[in-house]
């Protein structure tokens, strides 16, 4: 599978220029020309490196940053800057960019960082972490909310990255009961104790619809898993 860049910068000379030289080395390349649909991105996808311009008009790169740290996703992230401004990239250093570029590039400086960069960090199998985390930590939200269609979306999504995960099975399970779907709630819980019999969450969370059904009241609460 080939792996996934997203290039983040405001001018689009600049990222056809990028794609151009990247696609020609297989990379599957995606673009955004500001913060928030570049996060969205991040959330959506997994990302073996991010290309990021330091100054746009009327955001930051060093707020993607934030915003990816705060989210617990670790994908590199390049900086590109026109400026030598060294304070900067230390800051941005600090809130995790992996290396410091400048522009103009030339295609084949480009392809040579970027192939070194993702040689020195394997990230693809960590990037689908990532985002499998913040989906399974808005379906929660989602689910405490009680924004049912909102938090199925999240795990649907969370269980096409990982289809054996127990604590996306107990999710589903919680909200199956929550949606009053027993038979199914049963089934996802059943799954997660097949996967792992050792998992908690899923053994008290059986454990009380059995009682439920056989004395009418348990006085455990419904188990999420871990927060």
């Amino acid at each position: 599978m080939s792996k996934r860049i997203l290039i983040v910068d405001d001018e689009t000379s600049v990222r056809l220029s990028f794609r151009m030289a990247l696609e020609t080395e297989g990379y599957e390349i995606f673009e955004a020309q500001s913060i928030e649909p570049a996060f969205q991105m991040l959330t959506e996808y997994s990302f073996a490196l991010v290309i990021l311009d330091l100054r746009m008009p009327g955001t930051d790169g060093l707020e993607l940053l934030k915003k990816m740290s705060e989210a617990g996703i670790h994908t590199p992230v390049t900086i590109v800057t026109a400026y030598g401004d060294i304070p900067r990239a230390v800051e941005a250093v600090k809130l995790g960019a992996t290396d410091f570029l400048q522009k103009p590039l030339l295609p084949a400086d480009l392809r040579h960082v970027v192939a070194e960069l993702i040689k020195r960090h394997p990230s693809e199998d960590r990037a689908a972490a990532d985002v499998f985390t913040v989906h399974m930590a808005a379906a929660k939200r989602c689910l405490s909310l009680h924004a049912f269609a909102k938090a199925r979306l999240h795990l649907v999504k969370a269980m096409e990255l990982n289809n054996k995960s127990v604590e996306a099975f107990n999710l589903a399970g919680v909200l199956a009961e929550l949606l009053e779907d027993y038979q199914k709630a049963k089934k996802c819980y059943g799954q997660a104790i097949r996967l792992d019999n050792r998992y908690e969450p899923a053994q008290q969370n059986m454990r009380r619809l059995f009682e439920l059904d056989h004395f009418g009241s348990s006085n455990e609460l419904v188990n999420l898993g871990n927060d």
